[in-house]
């Protein structure tokens, strides 16, 4: 079952790179920064199987995975807004949040080679912020890439409380961690179905085929 649901969520992620791509390169509707983090998604988690395959450390490459979707949807979101405060907002949070990571790595080098949890609440929740911000911006605007930021945020936030249960709460039993794990497994497969269903959407005659 866990194998299921982790290459579920590995074809979606690709089929969505492949959609996202095709829209972006012949169609020009695509942006340039979701599809750069649908591909930065799929080559990462690639190698992060491969490591595991070969029985090695892909601590360093979580860490990276989490770092590198707050600046990617960080600047997809930077990209949606007109407001200059906005986008300064986003653009100092993500400057200020590597700052504050940077410096956490030069005071304990270790941290590279950890499962980082300040890191994974910073990053997951400055990219929800920026995407209720996209909401509220919709209110007066097109819904533009809705149901990817629905996605978002379902996604990071549950996501996160389940990284914090699991990690923060040593007395837990292997089983009930495990459960856990297979849970945050099932939402990125619901995640990449929401990110499935805005191409579906915002392409109607070629989502038909899907």
């Amino acid at each position: 079952m866990d194998d299921f649901l982790i290459y579920s969520a590995y074809l979606i992620l690709l089929l969505n790179l492949i959609l996202y791509s095709y829209s972006f390169f012949r169609k020009e509707k695509a942006n340039v920064f979701f599809v750069s983090y649908l591909a930065f998604s799929f080559l990462l988690q690639i190698y992060m199987e491969i490591i595991y395959f070969l029985r090695g450390n892909n601590l360093l490459a979580i860490n990276i995975f989490f770092v590198g979707q707050m600046i990617l949807l960080g600047l997809f979101y930077n990209s949606l807004m007109h407001i200059k405060g906005q986008k300064l907002f986003v653009k100092t949070s993500v400057i200020i949040a590597l700052m504050v990571l940077g410096a956490q790595c030069i005071m304990d080098p270790n941290q590279f080679f950890k499962f980082n949890l300040f890191e994974i609440t910073l990053t997951s929740l400055l990219i929800v912020v920026f995407a209720l911000i996209h909401f509220y911006n919709m209110l007066t605007e097109n819904k533009e890439y809705y149901y990817i930021s629905i996605g978002i945020v379902f996604y990071l936030l549950t996501s996160t409380v389940l990284f914090l249960v699991g990690n923060l709460s040593p007395e837990l039993s292997a089983d009930l961690k495990y459960v856990t794990w297979m849970l945050n497994a099932f939402l990125i497969v619901v995640y990449q179905l929401f990110i499935l269903y805005d191409w579906i959407k915002t392409n109607p005659k070629k989502g038909s085929l899907v």
